[in-house]
């Protein structure tokens, strides 16, 4: 709450409080300056220590203070582990979360994949102290990814036209991905499409631009997909765990929150997210001028 001014001397509180009880009932302008001192408590909003989480935290603030809300920043916090608990006791109010992930924190084994089904799991596995707002086209998550000119030599729009190309296809990313769900093995049960794995590792988008491979695991909220060209395949069979942006926020306040942030996750979409990134690790500003600045644009 905000914090009242200190008491005045005693004598002169007793004479204040004799005239003002006269006149408290009949002065609008006494009765609007109370209630301004019994404001209410402000909105504290949380983001990792990550650039892409701070930017889109700092648009969640921006949007509830010009809605005429008191916001306090709390961010660089951390992984999970070190904000969940702030946000479970209320000690953080709202934060940018990512669906998939957010949802294998609570239930390591789940097998939702698509952005619906991971949405209305992940509903019903918060703790009661939290729930999710609307969430935003824009995602953080695994992808398949290629070239511009790849993309349209083979008339490439989703993973599963990959199956058509007649060059051989080399897949490039982190060396764990040969063991994972989505990798080389998954690929070709789900889409039929084979191929020759390279653990390309921290090097992944220059070995894709450079050719060394011509598909590449990559993030989809990576500001390189703009400054390389490059296109994040369609994924129509789910075979990556769908992580959206999403506003986690404490429950009872969810529905106030909401008719602020849900028309800010409308119009957060993929290549929205992207460009935000880029404007960060390219153009070097920061999270609040690129937040004040993208709200604008959106008529936020």
């Amino acid at each position: 709450m905000r914090i009242k001014q200190a008491s005045r001397v005693a004598a002169v509180i007793t004479a204040g409080a004799l005239t003002l009880a006269g006149c408290s009932s009949s002065d609008p302008l006494a009765t609007q300056s109370g209630s301004e001192d019994s404001g209410a408590e402000k909105i504290v909003v949380g983001s990792q220590a990550y650039y892409s989480n701070e930017i889109v935290a700092e648009i969640y603030a921006q949007a509830l203070e010009n809605s005429g809300l008191e916001v306090e920043r709390k961010f660089n916090i951390g992984q999970r582990d070190a904000y969940m608990p702030q946000l479970e006791n209320g000690s953080i109010n709202v934060f940018p979360e990512y669906t998939g992930n957010l949802l294998q924190f609570f239930k390591e084994d789940t097998k939702s994949r698509s952005s619906a089904d991971v949405y209305k799991e992940l509903e019903g596995q918060l703790p009661d102290s939290l729930a999710v707002l609307d969430e935003a086209e824009a995602s953080d998550q695994d992808s398949y990814t290629v070239t511009r000119k790849f993309a349209d030599d083979n008339n490439l729009k989703s993973i599963e036209d990959l199956a058509k190309v007649k060059d051989e296809l080399t897949l490039g990313g982190p060396p764990e991905l040969a063991e994972r769900p989505y990798g080389p093995k998954g690929l070709e049960s789900t889409y039929g499409v084979k191929t020759d794995f390279s653990a390309t590792g921290d090097t992944t988008v220059e070995d894709l631009v450079a050719g060394t491979v011509n598909v590449a695991n990559v993030f989809t909220a990576d500001p390189r997909i703009k400054t390389e060209d490059l296109v994040v395949l369609e994924d129509p069979k789910s075979l990556f765990l769908a992580s959206n942006v999403v506003p986690v926020v404490t429950a009872d306040q969810s529905e106030e929150l909401g008719k602020v942030l849900d028309p800010v996750s409308k119009k957060l979409t993929a290549e929205e997210l992207i460009d935000l990134n880029v404007q960060s690790t390219v153009d070097k500003k920061s999270a609040a001028d690129i937040a004040k600045s993208w709200l604008s644009d959106q008529g936020l």
